[in-house]
């Protein structure tokens, strides 16, 4: 199904021992599958299977495409991508049980013979350049040391003009709702958390900081020019839920000639739902 060609960045990671931040993530999720589909939609009052919804209508599959979909986790987006169209989806995902909870959904599903999942990373991508007419990714860049290096990987495998979305957390811009995510993110998410699991409780803390961190190391306006000089273009931002979502989508510069310049390109658009 799937063109598998490591690049020269998976050749290189192969050799070399995983960073902090790549082991935390990993431990992270360690303990999660088994209820992780529920409780993401429940901690977040149902807007993380809306936002996931909104990635695959960014994306909007078609008959015959080849999809990867980039930290596929449980396969909830690779499942949704599955149900719009008669596509092919290729999974990956670092974490190992989270793959396994994956396999276990589409074991029961009609689809099966659709889709094929890997333990991989997005960093260093075993395919060859251009083997997907699309591309996603979910809740991805807090999580690699280098998100301007994994933009120019992710869109080094997606052929020209070929779409790419992103579903990722955000941090309300407005001053209401920004008080009321933090009061929730920082007080109300772990003790929800503690009330199942000591893993969960673990997320729990750990969110908040987490994506707050991520955007002051990482701008929003920083992280669309890493997608535009990963030559990427038409690139659009949505913020859902007062800001609590992002989706961001673009295509694949359909020129050969290269990433473009900071600053080429049309004026982004953008929205708030």
């Amino acid at each position: 199904m799937s063109n598998r060609e490591p690049s020269e960045a998976a050749a290189l990671a192969s050799s070399g021992a995983r960073s902090p931040r790549k082991q935390h993530a990993r431990a992270l999720f360690r303990a999660l599958p088994q209820r992780y589909d529920l409780l993401s939609a429940a901690f977040s009052f149902g807007q993380d299977p809306r936002w996931r919804r909104a990635l695959v209508d960014a994306i909007a599959p078609h008959d015959g495409e080849c999809i990867l979909d980039v930290a596929t986790g449980t396969g909830m987006v690779a499942a949704e991508l599955l149900s719009r169209s008669a596509c092919t989806v290729v999974g990956i995902d670092q974490s190992p049980e989270m793959l396994s909870a994956a396999r276990a959904r589409f074991r029961s599903q009609d689809a099966a013979d659709r889709v094929e999942l890997i333990e991989a990373e997005a960093e260093s991508l075993p395919f060859a350049p251009r083997s997907f007419d699309a591309l996603t990714f979910t809740y991805l860049l807090r999580y690699v040391d280098d998100p301007p290096a994994t933009m120019r990987e992710l869109a080094r495998v997606v052929r020209p003009g070929g779409r790419v979305a992103s579903l990722e957390f955000g941090v309300p811009p407005r001053a209401p709702a920004r008080a009321l995510w933090r009061a929730y993110t920082r007080i109300g998410l772990p003790a929800l958390g503690a009330l199942v699991s000591r893993e969960w409780a673990r997320v729990g803390r750990f969110l908040a900081p987490s994506i707050e961190g991520f955007y002051e190391r990482h701008p929003l306006p920083q992280i669309v020019e890493y997608w535009r000089l990963a030559g990427l273009e038409q690139v659009r931002v949505r913020q859902m839920s007062f800001g609590a979502g992002v989706v961001i989508s673009a295509r694949r510069a359909a020129a050969d000639a290269g990433a473009p310049a900071a600053g080429e390109g049309g004026k982004d658009g953008g929205g708030r739902t």
